[in-house]
């Protein structure tokens, strides 16, 4: 029986990713892409994170993919993946952290610290009308675990939260828009948009100038914001900076990037309304990612069922 662990990994953390798993106290055979695969009928189990396409072609016994992030959209696009369940990386921490983010940097809108932080490069002492949470509405793109989550804590602090999924859905205290329909009204009402989408086909590019145009500009905050902590391909550079030039938005927060690391020559780097960060909301300990994967594969043995598996027709 394919009882080995592929761990396929490419980047600067490689040899990090590898000592993590050879350190775990798991017993199993371990193997790692490229050089020390072995015996490709002995594989039964990959974990992999941005592994090149074709990484895994001609390996028949592979049970199960454990994708080492939360976005999979690498990893399901591969033309040769086999077909064997893709397992999301899924923690409680993880989306912990992914709270925590946006919580952050809808409040550092919210409470106008670019503005602030600007202030103290010019030594201005100067304060700025500041609404309260409860009239001031945050739209949250994408109630999976960790938009569900942050929508909830987000309503706890006082704020008036609204939702968007593709498919209908209930909150408790939050309105929830579904659909191509749904996402005008709720855009309508948005003037804190955080995005939380997966990458698809569907979403790819939707946080463009068209969309940002619909965000809502005559609140309490008297303008829009955005936080993207949902996938690099989901936004158009471009048209952020065209957002934020003509005042459809007034500031925005962006963790994710179609090119990543983001090119030192990029626009957005210097813009002064917009806050970037290294790709970073969602940074878990990957030991507990590595256990994640090896209790998986012990309870699968047992006979249990995987679970946080990705539908690979809907890409998430």
């Amino acid at each position: 029986m394919a009882k080995a662990l592929l761990v396929a990994v490419t980047g600067p953390t490689t040899e990090a990713w590898h000592k993590r798993f050879a350190d775990y106290p798991s017993g199993r055979d371990l193997r790692f892409w490229p050089d020390r695969i072995g015996r490709v009928e002995e594989i039964g189990y990959a974990a992999a994170w941005k592994a090149p396409h074709g990484a895994f072609a001609g390996m028949p016994n592979i049970k199960a993919l454990f994708n080492l992030g939360a976005g999979v959209d690498h990893l399901i696009a591969d033309p040769q993946l086999p077909d064997a369940p893709v397992v999301r990386a899924i923690h409680p921490d993880l989306s912990m952290r992914m709270t925590e983010y946006v919580v952050l940097h809808v409040l550092r809108h919210h409470r106008r610290q670019p503005i602030y932080e600007a202030q103290q490069r010019e030594r201005v002492w100067k304060g700025h009308d500041q609404p309260a949470a409860s009239s001031v509405t945050v739209g949250v793109l994408g109630l999976g675990v960790i938009g569900r989550e942050a929508a909830a804590v987000l309503q706890r602090i006082g704020f008036q939260v609204v939702g968007w999924s593709r498919t209908p859905r209930t909150m408790e205290g939050v309105e929830v828009f579904h659909g191509a329909e749904g996402l005008a009204p709720f855009l309508a009402r948005t003037e804190i948009l955080v995005c939380l989408l997966p990458h698809t086909p569907a979403t790819e590019g939707i946080l463009n100038l068209k969309l940002l145009r619909q965000l809502k500009r005559d609140g309490a905050l008297g303008g829009a914001y955005l936080v993207n902590a949902g996938r690099g391909k989901l936004q158009v550079d471009a048209d952020i900076i065209a957002a934020l030039d003509e005042g459809a938005i007034q500031g925005a927060t962006l963790d994710v990037f179609p090119t990543e690391p983001l090119p030192a020559e990029s626009a957005l780097w210097a813009h002064p309304k917009i806050t970037v960060t290294p790709h970073n909301a969602g940074d878990l300990a990957p030991s507990e990612l590595v256990k994640g994967v090896f209790v998986q594969i012990d309870a699968l043995e047992r006979g249990e069922p995987l679970r946080h598996l990705v539908d690979r027709a809907r890409g998430y």
